[in-house]
């Protein structure tokens, strides 16, 4: 039987006044042409809380500094279950809104696993995530997008 790592991580629903999502294309080392989108974010290292460690993702990966109080309260949370590098996940992990103005990424804060892995960044509009085929992380991205910036985002841009 294989044994299922249980973590625990923070992960940034960042979007522009456009109403637009950033998302990170990598894959898995262990499974070589296996690619898909998904948020800034992670596990948490020890004594951070999910918002700690979504806010030192976000610097590591995109270069943008928000502090933990920044991101308000989670949106979501939920229960992933993925295997990565050869291992078995159960993560446990909540989701934080955080709008910005616009943002030019910067990658140089990321790790030596990061840069291995994270290939690229884009930013999505909802309705390119509903017409796109790539495997794009959480899968209902659209609809939880739809949910928490419904309120924020100009009409044309949905």
């Amino acid at each position: 039987m294989t044994e299922v790592i249980d973590r625990h991580a923070g992960r940034v629903l960042l979007v522009d006044l456009a109403g637009r999502v950033l998302l990170l294309h990598g894959g898995d080392p262990a499974r070589p042409g296996l690619r898909w989108w998904f948020t800034p974010g992670g596990g948490l290292e020890p004594g951070e809380t999910t918002a700690d460690a979504a806010a030192r993702e976000l610097l590591e990966e995109t270069g943008l500094r928000a502090r933990p109080g920044d991101l308000g309260e989670p949106v979501r949370h939920e229960i992933a279950e993925f295997s990565f590098d050869g291992r078995d996940y159960r993560q446990e992990q909540d989701f934080y809104l955080l709008r910005v103005a616009d943002w030019q990424v910067d990658t140089a804060g990321m790790d030596e696993q990061e840069r291995l892995t994270i290939t690229e960044h884009r930013w999505w509009s909802v309705a390119e995530i509903e017409a796109s085929s790539e495997e794009i992380f959480p899968r209902d991205l659209a609809v939880l997008l739809r949910q928490v910036t419904v309120d924020a985002v100009p009409e044309g841009s949905r």
